[in-house]
């Protein structure tokens, strides 16, 4: 299992648009993609709803775990894509 931590910068957080950029993104990796907020709680990283109902916020920190094949490739570009959210 690979995993990276981020900060969310975007000023209103991970909210729809930039949720399903990150949705979309899960989708196109082998392997299974979960994400964790400060609470502990993990959610399927390929979907929407469970990653909104996180509820995260600009300033949050959220943990990007990922299990497969391509674990490492998933968990870099992920990570990536949250550290540059824009609104």
């Amino acid at each position: 299992m690979a995993s990276i931590t981020v900060e969310i910068k975007n000023e209103t957080g991970l909210h729809t648009r930039p949720g399903n950029e990150f949705v979309s993104l899960a989708k196109t990796f082998k392997s299974a993609i979960e994400v964790e907020n400060e609470a502990g709680t993990k959610v399927k990283g390929t979907s929407l709803l469970k990653l909104l109902s996180l509820g995260i916020k600009k300033g949050a920190k959220i943990t990007v775990h990922a299990t497969g094949e391509d674990e490492q490739e998933a968990v870099e570009k992920l990570g990536h894509l949250l550290e540059n959210l824009k609104d």
